[in-house]
């Protein structure tokens, strides 16, 4: 991915167009000249990432998309490249119409693409097909060209979106481009960064296309883009301190079976930098989680009251990783909800929070995987990554607390509406134990005196980023112990 450090807003494709019309009705700038800037920057764009570029095919839609798409063709045609443009249709729409005209004009040939085309081999491809509109699966011929572009042996350029993608909820609803970049216009699209859309762009690359920052910044943006800079939260440390000023964790879970769950998320907490951190699990995993951790304090938890003292020592409790559903869970589980000590709840925890609801603590927050999430909303999984902004927010209204939908590009909610987005991650954290490990590193964040949206923002982010570090090239393999090391490091400061 490319620097994403330049702007960190995201919106919703309502919010881009309302950019777009702000800049044409208040800054007089005419849209068939934010088309030519657009072509201009893509153009930009597709030269400095492949500098030897001769030639290209285009893929022209009908609408706006597709203008810029002409107007980028007759830019390269003449920078002298060889230059091949294909068109969804007969005409296009709008200021493309005029792009369209201007292409022809100057004697560049259309191929009006039919279920037989098939597209010449080329340095590079640009798709102009669908930009932000798309809402539905493409069908039809628009369908054969994304599967013909998926098919061409050169490089991909996505102006924009690649064609297929919703740009507002990150789904694929049918076929959709998979490019090696995407150059988004004015603002990122928030559906880029999540779901399929961590798939399908490629590189990322944005140009505001010379709207001024007053006119972006009168448009209220929908969701934050998080990185590293969010380690300023966690202050740096004085020497003249003691254990006690960082906070106490008390993991609670691990029933038979299940003894890693708890294990991981307790060290999880130490390394991110609580000061404390005690295990309460099953008589026969206290031996294991000691031997293993020293530095880990573990007991024994036969019921409610043997926990009635542990959490009223602790700050913050880390509550569901191998907790179980049975008798012993479920009373550890309705103790420590009760106790009003903040929470941080996963895995089993949200099992049993989606059969029997109740008032989570203050400064609590909820770590849900997709399936999760649809049981804690009374849906289904596909409901929810079919709008995984959506889900965020009504799970954070619904149980009054800050949210982290895990997945590709994790999403941090709060009650009020607020949203964040981490861009980092690999498939090499879809393995056991890394939402235990998730789990651990915001109880520990939120141990040490983050409030619970701060924890979740920088938690998320400082394990997205370890995985990242830990994986390397070899993301295959990887174990969530891997990630302790690289959390360390990032928690004190190492952001490379």
């Amino acid at each position: 991915m490319s620097d994403l450090s330049h702007s960190k807003a995201l919106y919703t494709v309502d919010q881009v167009r309302r950019i777009d019309q702000a800049a044409i009705h208040d800054a007089g700038l005419a849209g068939t000249k934010l088309m030519q800037r657009a072509a201009k920057a893509a153009l930009k764009c597709l030269r400095r990432r492949w500098p030897h570029v001769h030639s290209l095919v285009v893929v022209a839609g009908n609408g706006n998309n597709g203008g810029d798409a002409f107007l980028l063709a007759r830019f390269a045609r003449h920078a002298q490249m060889e230059v091949t443009v294909v068109a969804l249709g007969e005409s296009s729409t709008g200021d493309a119409a005029a792009a369209r005209a201007a292409w022809s004009k100057t004697g560049g040939e259309i191929e009006v693409a039919g279920p037989a085309t098939r597209l010449v081999q080329a340095d590079v491809l640009v798709d102009g097909l669908f930009g932000t509109g798309i809402t539905r699966a493409p069908a039809g011929i628009a369908a054969h060209l994304i599967g013909q572009m998926n098919a061409f042996q050169g490089k991909r350029l996505a102006l924009d979106v690649p064609s297929g993608l919703d740009a507002d909820k990150g789904n694929a609803p049918g076929p959709v481009l998979r490019a090696d970049a995407t150059i988004s216009f004015v603002g990122w699209k928030r559906g880029l960064f999540t779901a399929d859309g961590v798939d399908c762009c490629g590189d990322l690359d944005l140009d505001a296309l010379g709207i001024t920052d007053d006119i972006i910044g009168s448009i209220g943006m929908d969701a934050e883009l998080l990185d590293a800079s969010v380690l300023h939260l966690l202050p740096p440390r004085n020497r003249n301190v003691n254990k006690g000023l960082f906070g106490h964790v008390l993991a609670i879970g691990g029933d038979i079976g299940t003894a890693g769950a708890v294990r991981l998320t307790a060290e999880a907490a130490l390394r991110v930098g609580a000061g404390l951190v005690s295990v309460a699990t099953r008589l026969e995993h206290v031996g294991m989680v000691v031997g293993s951790r020293p530095e880990l304090m573990a007991m024994a938890a036969d019921g409610p009251q043997s926990i009635e003292k542990p959490v009223a020592r602790a700050s913050v409790l880390a509550l569901g990783p191998g907790l179980g559903r049975a008798a012993w869970g479920h009373a550890l589980w309705d103790a420590a909800l009760r106790s009003g000590k903040p929470v941080v709840l996963d895995a089993d925890g949200l099992n049993l929070l989606a059969g029997q609801p109740l008032d989570l603590p203050a400064n609590s927050i909820i770590t849900p995987h997709p399936g999760e999430a649809a049981r804690l909303l009374g849906c289904d999984s596909a409901k929810v990554q079919s709008d995984r902004f959506a889900a965020a927010r009504e799970l954070a209204a619904r149980y009054r607390c800050v949210v982290v939908l895990k997945g590709a590009g994790s999403l941090v909610a709060d009650a009020a509406g607020r949203l964040a987005l981490c861009p980092f991650g690999n498939p090499g954290m879809a393995s056991a134990g890394m939402g235990d490990v998730l789990t651990g590193v915001i109880a520990g964040l939120l141990a040490q005196g983050l409030d619970a949206w701060d924890a979740a923002c920088l938690g998320t982010v400082a394990h997205a980023i370890a995985g990242d570090r830990a994986a390397a090239d070899q993301p295959r393999g990887m174990i969530a112990s891997d990630l302790f090391g690289p959390l360390r490091a990032f928690v004190n400061g190492n952001r490379t």
